[in-house]
């Protein structure tokens, strides 16, 4: 076993970065899902608005619709739940906003109902984990309700149009189910089997902390995808192949050939059969202790626990909450800046500073850069593709449905280009109401981007995030007591593979605190070392208990456990 001398990985302070913000990445291999969703779930109401000569209430369909670019990610059963609350919450937070422009004009007081709104939903998603769009969305709906004119009798109609085309986007959501209902199981499983393939050809800190992430969230996703089925079987016996190649990488043959596991993973991404592997070692202990895994999530006691950890998340000394602070602040700002100069759609302001607002102060500065530059160029797609969209409400229609294809399928790529299609989106749905003037809309936007972004990563930057060292050291003990207890469980199959997979999830948890508190500024100095010793002997751990699997034996300690390369 070779070790190396540990050294620094983070500084205090980082610089912030500019080419590699704007630098463009591979398309998600699942970017045309949310793209053909929302463009399904928002042609079908706005069309029939159209037939009836309502356009004008296609601000509330869409709130529905816009649902359906949620909950892609997740296995059918899992996600029929999590979208069905992501439209009740958008259908609550679209309610107060509505009530609060009944009742008032005061622009003091709408921004203050938005910027609260804006860090209610930030710190909900971030805490339900709902994963991409995230709490940008609401913000955009919320925050622009505030400022269109209600009255108290329209409201519950206008709810009603964001309910049923939330429904509607619920049914699309889950509709590919009736043609491959195992269809997300199946890339998470291909996704760490790549990310595996990867690690084995490569073994390293960076390919193993990602094969962790891609294994544990397979995992996660099987557990959460129901009962078991054939085609669910076959893909946990491939996430076993993929956790014992990166837990213990190296070259050879099996199942530990990365041409192989790639082999596997395109036909598992693929729609013919999934891949039937060789057993490997333990997988008939492993799938027992899957199955009892998931009815224990499933039962009631496993539901409550889930409420609880949801419960710790949101609690007083949550790690969101110095995030929440933040959004607070920044969408204040922005919006009481924009009032003050007189901009009439403070709105636009709000969302862009409720859009910088991440985990960390460097990922704040690369959205406010990315957010920036996509809105500016967008204007700029808006004056010129105006004159088409007002040639007739069906254009406008077209238009606005082009743009939201295109911002799904283009912002995985990076957040700035698919910021150049949702600006003009963004400016068009304007058009259903009446038309204004170019110029009024054009310079309204370009300044309330300008003045969004400034708010937005002042207020990062002031409200410090000390809570994420605290974070760290949290991840540090949990990771410990995972691995202390990997190392005693002995001939129980199911516990000693529970055990593993734990220690996965808090290595995966570590690196993430890790990353988060690297790119924050003004607080205490990270446990560097620590924190790269407890990631290692994490890995050996689970080098060792992976080899063990099937032996019956002990698990032995981590000092014995066999190298997995030198750091």
């Amino acid at each position: 076993m070779t070790d190396t001398p540990i050294r620094s990985g983070w500084p205090s302070v980082r610089s912030l970065p500019l080419a590699s913000a704007l630098r463009l990445s591979r398309p998600s291999d699942t970017w045309f899902k949310p793209a053909l969703s929302v463009v399904v779930a928002s042609a079908v109401p706005q069309l029939t608005l159209l037939a009836i000569g309502r356009l004008d209430l296609a601000m509330y369909t869409m709130a529905g619709s816009l649902c359906a670019l949620y909950g892609h990610g997740l296995p059918y059963a899992r996600r029929a739940g999590a979208v069905a609350g992501v439209v009740l919450g958008m259908t609550a937070s679209l309610a107060v906003s509505l009530v609060t422009a009944s009742l008032t004009g005061s622009t003091s007081v709408l921004v203050a109902v938005g910027a609260l709104l804006a860090a209610a939903q930030k710190v909900l998603c971030d805490a339900t984990r709902i994963g991409p769009p995230g709490h940008v969305i609401f913000t955009f709906v919320s925050s622009a309700a505030l400022f269109a004119p209600q009255r108290p009798e329209q409201i519950p109609g206008h709810l009603a149009l964001t309910l049923g085309a939330g429904a509607f986007a619920w049914l699309v959501s889950l509709a590919p189910a009736l043609v491959r209902r195992e269809g997300p199981e199946r890339r998470a499983v291909a996704r760490a089997l790549e990310a595996a393939a990867e690690c084995t050809a490569d073994p390293g800190p960076r390919t193993r902390n990602a094969a962790a992430a891609a294994v544990h969230a397979a995992w996660q996703c099987l557990l959460a995808s129901g009962r078991a089925t054939p085609v669910r079987r076959s893909l946990e016996r491939l996430v076993v192949h993929a956790e014992a190649a990166f837990a213990a990488p190296g070259p050879g043959g099996g199942a530990a050939d990365p041409d192989r596991l790639r082999a596997w993973a395109a036909l598992t991404r693929a729609r013919g059969p999934v891949p039937g592997p060789p057993p490997a070692p333990g997988t008939a202990d492993e799938l027992h202790g899957i199955d009892s895994e998931r009815a224990a999530v499933r039962a009631p006691e496993g539901r409550r626990a889930a409420r609880r950890t949801l419960l710790r998340r949101l609690g007083p000394g949550s790690p969101l909450l110095p995030v929440a602070v933040r959004t607070l602040a920044g969408c204040a700002l922005a919006g009481y800046l924009c009032a003050a100069l007189g901009v009439g759609r403070p709105y636009w302001a709000i969302v862009t500073a409720a859009s910088l607002c991440q985990a960390n102060i460097t990922l704040s500065w690369n959205r406010a850069l990315q957010r920036t530059l996509g809105n500016l160029l967008g204007v700029l797609v808006f004056a010129a593709v105006l004159p088409v969209s007002r040639t007739g409400p069906l254009a406008l229609v077209c238009c606005c449905l082009l743009f939201s294809f295109a911002a799904e399928a283009l912002i995985t790529r990076n957040y700035w280009l698919g910021s150049v299609a949702v600006t003009p989106m963004a400016l068009l749905v304007l058009e259903f109401g009446g038309t204004h003037p170019a110029g009024e809309l054009i310079g309204d936007r370009v300044l309330d981007t300008v003045l969004g972004a400034v708010a937005g990563f002042l207020a990062a930057t002031l409200v410090t995030n000390r809570r994420a060292a605290g974070r760290v050291e949290r991840a540090l003990v949990a990771t410990g007591r995972a691995r202390a207890d990997a190392e005693r469980t002995g001939a129980d199959p199911a516990a000693r593979d529970r055990a593993r997979r734990t220690l996965t999830a808090s290595l995966v948890e570590l690196r993430e605190a890790g990353d988060t508190a690297a790119g924050e500024w003004w607080q205490r100095a990270l446990p560097e070392q620590r924190l790269l010793a407890a990631e290692l002997a994490g890995h050996r751990t689970l080098a060792a208990t992976v080899q063990r699997r099937g032996t019956g034996g002990d698990t032995p300690s981590a000092v014995h456990a066999p190298s997995i390369g030198a750091e």
